[in-house]
């Protein structure tokens, strides 16, 4: 199962990517988080950062970019349906050894009639390449 949390990319240069999550009250994992105050998961809100690395890595590399490390995860604001999820993922440097990329990314809540945005996810990432296993093979 995939979730496509990216909405849209509003900026992209080699070096960083803006995207964008529009939380609606469609989004059927908000019925049980939480009944009667559904909010945008913490692990969702991560995994739009993991996404948003993925197209900042896609000029930099042909293999399929999967998190490996998550570190200094903060969360603050909630994410409530209506709400705007604007992240911003930016290169820290370039491919290590094994083909991992080190990236930071934040995520600003867009809230209609808010005068500014609150940070409501932060931290930094390794996105390293997927590691295929090969089939094992069985002799009959």
């Amino acid at each position: 199962m995939r979730f496509e949390l990216v909405d849209a990319v509003l900026e992209r240069s080699p070096e960083r990517v803006v995207a964008l999550k529009q939380v609606s009250r469609a989004e059927e994992y908000l019925g049980d988080h939480f009944p009667g105050f559904p909010i945008l998961p913490g692990v969702l809100m991560l995994e739009v950062l993991v996404q948003a690395a993925r197209e900042l890595l896609l000029p930099h590399s042909p293999l399929r970019m999967v998190l490996g490390e998550a570190r200094a995860v903060k969360y603050g604001q909630l994410v409530r349906p209506g709400d705007r999820l604007i992240v911003e993922v930016s290169l820290i440097g370039g491919a290590d050894e094994s083909g991992a990329f080190a990236v930071r990314g934040a995520g600003k809540v867009d809230r209609t009639g808010a005068a500014s945005s609150e940070t409501a996810v932060s931290g930094r990432l390794t996105m390293r390449p997927l590691r295929v296993r090969p089939r094992a093979c069985f002799e009959h």
